[in-house]
């Protein structure tokens, strides 16, 4: 069996920036205030924080949807769900290794963040269903990877722009979500 990779505390730093950059385009592109934003609960876990039901080897990253109810109480008001951001760590590392020439691991987390938090907006504002059937979830995708574009487009970043060649519907390098 193959030794799994993990992200090194460099890469992890790298990783909390992007998302913060994310984070950022994501209040641009859909006009969030600062106090709307927070609605969008989510986390980030890398994979050796993650549950044996969060690894998938076929995507970067997955997206996973909890809910978090106070004393069991269904109509607490208290209660909210959340997504986690489920990154794979050796996927991720995998494909910055084989591409090393062209493909960074700054520019590919900022398509990543930036992909799943346009997921996590869209659903948060019931544009999109998480438990879609497997045929909505793929023009789901392809409308998530359409806006992901459009706001990392104008960041005019020839290494991003490489990356999102290789996103191009073309080529199918990530996977559909579960």
């Amino acid at each position: 069996m193959a030794q799994v990779l993990h992200f090194s505390h460099t890469e992890k730093d790298c990783i909390n920036r992007t998302f913060g950059h994310a984070e950022e385009l994501m209040k641009q592109y859909f006009r969030l205030a600062p106090a709307d934003w927070k609605s969008h609960r989510y986390d980030v876990k890398t994979r050796a924080h993650l549950n044996k039901h969060e690894v998938n080897n076929r995507a970067f990253a997955q997206l996973c949807k909890y809910y978090y109810a106070k004393d069991e109480d269904e109509e607490n008001p208290e209660n909210f769900h959340f997504y986690r951001i489920c990154l794979q760590d050796d996927r991720i590392l995998n494909a910055v290794e084989r591409g090393h020439s062209f493909i960074k691991l700054r520019p590919l987390m900022l398509y990543i963040a930036t992909h799943e938090l346009v997921h996590v907006v869209r659903f948060n504002n019931g544009d999109s269903e998480f438990e879609a059937p497997m045929e909505e979830k793929i023009k789901e995708e392809e409308k998530v990877h359409s806006i992901t574009k459009n706001i990392l487009q104008p960041l005019s970043d020839p290494k991003l722009n490489l990356v999102l060649d290789c996103f191009d519907d073309r080529y199918h390098i990530g996977d559909i979500f579960n």
